[in-house]
């Protein structure tokens, strides 16, 4: 009879199995080990991307904030410049208040003086002369033929009275009144003649309106 010892082999299958184990073992420790150093670096990625989105946020804040605040100014300012404008125009309008109805009145001084005549520009005047002699004025008229007696004016309308010695002397001072710069709008209204109680002279009464221009 033969005898086969199988010991040995069955003890060698059982150190090959051990190995084996002992193989996977520390192939799935080195696999999770990886995968740990792996999510340590993702997650060292990822926390470096938030650091850095977090500082773009900071930034983006501070610029908000910023023009925020040079908005408010700007704002300020806005109204400032508004109160200085409001300011100008109404000393621009007192201004006017003052200086226009004097100007008006100088400008009639002007006109009434021997040898003076109506403040208007020399080329239009020239112009007239030129194209209807009849329209421009009478240097050689005497104002003196002609007076005022009222004078009124209201929301820059004036109301003018007053005598002279026949109707060419009204006329003359219409002329005049057109062409200054200071009349608008001159309207003869209707006259009347008159007898003056001292000299029993026969005058023309007169009334006409204007606007005014300051």
């Amino acid at each position: 009879m033969v005898r086969i010892n199988l010991l040995p082999q069955k003890r060698e299958a059982r150190r090959s199995s051990s190995e084996g184990s002992q193989t996977w073992l520390f192939a799935i420790l080195g696999i999770v080990v990886l995968e740990i150093v792996i999510l340590l670096f993702v997650h060292k990625a990822k926390e470096d991307e938030l650091v850095k989105v977090l500082a773009k946020n900071d930034e983006i804040t501070a610029s908000i904030t910023e023009i925020k605040r040079q908005t408010a100014a700007h704002t300020e300012v806005k109204a400032q410049l508004k109160l200085l404008r409001d300011r100008e125009e109404a000393i621009a309008k007192l201004q006017s208040a003052r200086t226009g109805p004097t100007g008006t009145l100088l400008e009639l001084t002007r006109i009434l003086t021997p040898g003076g005549g109506p403040t208007t520009d020399r080329d239009k005047l020239e112009q007239l002369k030129r194209d209807s002699p009849a329209s421009a004025p009478n240097m050689n008229w005497d104002p003196r033929r002609l007076w005022l007696t009222s004078f009124v004016e209201a929301n820059r309308t004036v109301k003018i009275q007053g005598l002279a010695r026949d109707g060419e002397d009204v006329s003359e001072f219409l002329r005049r009144l057109t062409l200054s710069d200071y009349f608008a709008d001159v309207t003869l209204l209707p006259a009347s003649r008159t007898i003056d109680n001292v000299t029993k002279v026969e005058l023309v009464k007169f009334e006409l309106s204007a606007k005014v221009k300051y």
